[in-house]
């Protein structure tokens, strides 16, 4: 499993702490210096069920700057989203897990961190 972090965040330090705590095996990528691609932001998006603005930041001073708050929320605009995300990742919502299964969660709390720690109970029927 991998988390994407910024060092800063104190909902990134919680959920690092829970990992520990529960003996997670994960990497951590500090996205702010290892900016993910639009590509693996579209991969991140599918996973999550989510559109880009779903997972921006808008109150960073680079989502003013770029006007984020006049972009429309529809497929028009789609990638322009994922673009800026890409080129500025301090607009990416904090803590992101990805899990070896695929799941994918934005961990800004404890029940989300723990939701890709619980294996998925198999269907018995």
């Amino acid at each position: 499993m991998e988390i994407w972090i910024n060092p800063a965040c104190s909902k990134c330090a919680s959920a690092l702490s829970l990992l520990d705590e529960e003996g997670a095996e994960y990497t951590v990528r500090r996205y702010l210096q290892e900016p993910p691609t639009a590509a693996e932001l579209e991969d991140l998006l599918t996973r999550l069920g989510l559109e880009p603005w779903d997972i921006a930041r808008t109150g960073e001073i680079a989502a003013t700057e770029l006007g984020l708050h006049t972009w429309s929320r529809e497929a028009a605009d789609r990638t322009r989203w994922i673009t800026a995300l890409a080129e500025h990742p301090s607009l990416i919502q904090r803590p992101i897990i990805t899990a070896d299964d695929g799941t994918a969660v934005v961990a800004r709390t404890e029940a989300a961190v723990r939701s890709v720690l619980s294996p998925a109970i198999p269907d018995r029927t």
